[in-house]
């Protein structure tokens, strides 16, 4: 099926699999099963280091990845982009985790996934 003529539905049964994959593979610190899904093109860009420098920012300020709440998604040509209100462990603040996904061959694959962690400094 045609990733824009699926139904927010259909899309999450896909969607929430794959973010719960990146959020416990990152917090468990499995650089090969976080990008178990990742697109070639994303394979290519993302590096362990990057994944380690993400993982110790996020790990530092906020704790661990808890509770998502989906918020929306958005159909942009050949990908949606799902957005959920992430949680962490160690602060009450809310972020937004994206997840956009491209389909080939019958695989979704991920195209770009990361939790918003700009804040105002202060």
């Amino acid at each position: 099926m045609d990733l824009n003529s699926m139904t927010d539905t259909e899309i999450l049964k896909v969607a929430n699999p794959i973010m719960d994959n990146l959020m416990h593979a990152s917090t468990n610190n499995d650089f090969d099963s976080h990008t178990r899904d990742f697109s070639d093109r994303i394979k290519q860009k993302f590096t362990h280091e990057e994944f380690q420098k993400y993982r110790e920012e996020y790990r530092t300020n906020w704790g661990d990845f808890t509770e998502r709440d989906f918020v929306g998604l958005t159909k942009n040509g050949n990908t949606i982009n799902v957005y959920w209100k992430q949680k962490f462990s160690d602060t009450d603040d809310e972020f937004l985790a994206v997840l956009t996904l491209s389909k080939k061959n019958e695989q979704y694959l991920v195209e770009r996934a990361f939790v918003d962690l700009w804040q105002l400094e202060s």
